[in-house]
Formats: C-alpha cells, sequence, structure tokens
C-alpha cells in the first residue's frame, strides 16, 4: 500500500534522511520544520501517517497531536523522541499518540510501525461500516455515535476503543487486546490508562439509561453487550 507519511520534525538532517527514505520505500513523504507548520499540514487530514517529533519549536509535538484530536482528526500518529521512559510514552500515548518510537531507532522497525498504523486505519474490503448493539449505534465512516435519539461525541481514542468494543460484542476483549488494537503499545506500560478511558467511555454511552451496555468482566477484560445479563 503507497502511503503519505507527514514528517513533523525541526532536525532538517534527520527530516532529510526521513523523507528520502520513504520515498525510496514507495511512498508519498512531506516535511514540516515546526509544530505550527505540521499542524496545519496536518489538520487537512490528507496524510495516511503522521510521524511526529516530540520535541518542537513553536508549538511541541505532544500539544500537536493534542490539538488535531481536539479537533477530530484522526490520523494515525507516530511520535519520535529521545525520550524514552515508560513515563515519556505514557504521555504520548495519553496525548492521542499511536505509537511511540524512542530515538536512536532503525528505519526498518519505524517503516514497519508506520505501515502497522496505516493498515489498521483502512478497512479490510467487506467489514461493516455500521455497528449495532442493542439501541447503540456506531457509524465508522461518518464517526457518528447514536444512543437511542440521541448522538453522542467522544474523542477519537473514545470512539476507537467502543469501535473495537462493538467489533466484538458479546465477546470478552482483554486488557492486551485494547493495548495492541486501540492504543497500538505491544507491552503493559503498567498504567490505568485503559480503565480511565473505560470509565469515561461507560459515563457517555450508559449514564442516564436502564440497561447498561459496556461491563467488566472480573479478571478478564471488558464487554459490550445489550443487557446486563
Amino acid at each position: 500500500m503507497r502511503m503519505k507519511i507527514l514528517v513533523i520534525e525541526d532536525d532538517q538532517e534527520a527530516a532529510a534522511y526521513l523523507v528520502k527514505a520513504f520515498r525510496e520505500a514507495g511512498h508519498v513523504a512531506d516535511h514540516a520544520p515546526d509544530g505550527l507548520e505540521g499542524y496545519a499540514l496536518a489538520r487537512e487530514g490528507q496524510y495516511d501517517v503522521l510521524v511526529v517529533d516530540r520535541m518542537l519549536p513553536k508549538l511541541d509535538g505532544l500539544s500537536v497531536i493534542r490539538s488535531l484530536r481536539e479537533q477530530g482528526v484522526d490520523t494515525p500518529v507516530l511520535i519520535l523522541s529521545a525520550l524514552g521512559q515508560v513515563d515519556d510514552r505514557v504521555k504520548g500515548l495519553r496525548a492521542g499518540g499511536d505509537d511511540y518510537l524512542p530515538k536512536p531507532y532503525a528505519f526498518s522497525e519505524l517503516l514497519a510501525r508506520v505501515e502497522v498504523l496505516a493498515r489498521r486505519r483502512s478497512a479490510p474490503a467487506g467489514e461493516p461500516t455500521t455497528y449495532r448493539v442493542g439501541d447503540l449505534e456506531l457509524d465508522r465512516l461518518s464517526h457518528r455515535v447514536v444512543r437511542g435519539d440521541s448522538e453522542i461525541v467522544l474523542q477519537p481514542r473514545e470512539f476507537r476503543l467502543l469501535e473495537y468494543l462493538m467489533k466484538h460484542a458479546g465477546q470478552v476483549v482483554t486488557r492486551t487486546m485494547l493495548l495492541e488494537n486501540v492504543w497500538d503499545y505491544h507491552f503493559d506500560p503498567q498504567t490505568n490508562v485503559i480503565d480511565v478511558h473505560v470509565s469515561r467511555l461507560r459515563s457517555k454511552i450508559d449514564k442516564g439509561h436502564e440497561r447498561p451496555l459496556i461491563h467488566t468482566v472480573r479478571g478478564a477484560g471488558y464487554m459490550v453487550r445489550d443487557g446486563a445479563r
């Protein structure tokens, strides 16, 4: 799959290397040298993946990502940073990043991660565009969620979480499954980030309704199903 990638990186040498490498791999790659320009380009939603350096002039990388998510831009983001501790990675993911790769890195790994992000964003042929559980409906194309007669406004990460849960309605979804498929995180960062997001999602989906749809399966994970049986 040919991707269109935006590299937001202030180090000109590093940016030139990435753009050249992406193009040699057969992809389209653009470069923004600071956070403000990167935000402006990314906001147009024309890219398959964003590669964002964390420490940027004018607007730092995490602020770029937060601003994009607040605007409803759900383009997958791979964060690059010399800050590679667990707390740093968690902050990046909580800001709305989809993956986090510490520097220094091998381009082969970076490319593989970018390909995974783009592949997960593209819906496979034949996959339904709408999920329904009880009176809850999620439209994957319009990013619209409705329960009964009320439309529910979700943040991009909340939408992805609900989409994954509804895709597996009636099945137990484990923390590991959520980390890998919603956060694109391949190890447990030992935080309560999933519990916090599920709690927020539950407050939006189930609050004020007689029948809860989001259920905790003790010791196993979570499940979306109609009713409390």
